[in-house]
């Protein structure tokens, strides 16, 4: 009996049909024409004697079995992607493309200080950058559509490995009219929550700055209305409450223009870790150490 094995090929046409939801934006996913990925995925269905997608006008809809067939294509699509790294990274280490999520409350803010540094220490390296909030991001990792994540921890991303590279300091930033009367440190307990402003869901900083106050309150009272640090540092300023930021914003110096004044936080877990996560399991763990204690080296020297 002949057995007919899909092409990677079509896995990967019949994989960025269901993200995309739509032949044409798929073709280009793809770098196809759209009959090209159409003929693909008939021919795919006709030597699988099975209908994987239902064809209308309007929408593509996917039959239950297409779904589980396209879910694990991707599966194989990023084992066969491994494969080729491994195979690279065994000859010559952080070489070629590297794929890294990174979060918003870390990328512009470490970013700008340690890419020229890693690219004068890997001149090979082509690392391509994708900004997610942290779900999204791991979603993304576990999907194959990056290799790497720039996290915060503690975080629940999955069946993951990771490297620490730093810790990060929370600081507690309030209205300069408020400046004169604060304390050096910042204690959880002092902090109003009524007047706590903090990232929307999605984004873990959230969690990490309410874990480090260990106050169950503050999560029914703050209002979760920023969608970036740099929006809550412009309500901060305009004197609408106060908000909690990573010491590498500060450091890289979102209060400058600004009457914002920033205190440590006095707290039993003062800080998040960030960390490098990948995979459990990849064949590329090595790679992503060594791609870490680089990572920690450009911070370091940053």
């Amino acid at each position: 009996m002949a057995v007919y094995l899909p092409t990677l090929k079509q896995l990967q046409y019949l994989v960025a049909l269901r993200d995309t939801g739509h032949f044409g934006r798929a073709a280009e996913a793809c770098f196809v024409t759209q009959s090209t990925l159409s003929a693909g995925l008939r021919e795919l269905e006709s030597l699988l004697g099975v209908m994987l997608v239902e064809r209308t006008r309007r929408v593509v809809r996917f039959t239950p079995l297409g779904l589980r067939i396209a879910d694990k294509g991707e599966r194989v699509l990023r084992e066969a992607e491994e494969l080729s790294a491994l195979a690279r990274a065994a000859s010559k280490p952080l070489a070629g493309e590297l794929r890294m999520g990174v979060i918003p409350t870390i990328a512009p803010f470490l970013l700008p200080r340690i890419m020229g540094k890693l690219r004068d220490q890997w001149p090979e390296l082509k690392l391509y950058l994708r900004e997610e909030p942290s779900a999204a991001a791991c979603e993304s990792l576990h999907r194959g559509h990056v290799d790497c994540v720039l996290l915060a921890l503690p975080y629940a991303c999955g069946d993951i490995d990771h490297a620490d590279l730093f810790e990060d300091r929370l600081f507690v930033a309030y209205p300069g009219a408020d400046g004169a009367g604060l304390p050096d440190m910042m204690r959880a307990e002092a902090i109003d929550e009524s007047r706590l402003l903090l990232l929307e869901d999605g984004h873990c900083l959230k969690d990490h700055a309410l874990a480090a106050c260990n106050r169950p309150e503050l999560r029914a009272g703050a209002a979760m209305m920023g969608t970036s640090l740099h929006t809550l540092v412009q309500m901060v300023d305009n004197g609408l409450g106060v908000t909690m930021l990573p010491e590498m914003a500060l450091e890289a110096g979102i209060l400058d223009h600004t009457g914002v004044v920033a205190r440590p936080l006095d707290a039993d877990h003062p800080s998040r870790r960030i960390a490098l996560v990948w995979r459990k399991g990849s064949p590329r763990d090595k790679e992503f150490r060594l791609f870490a204690q680089a990572l920690q080296t450009a911070h370091a020297a940053a």
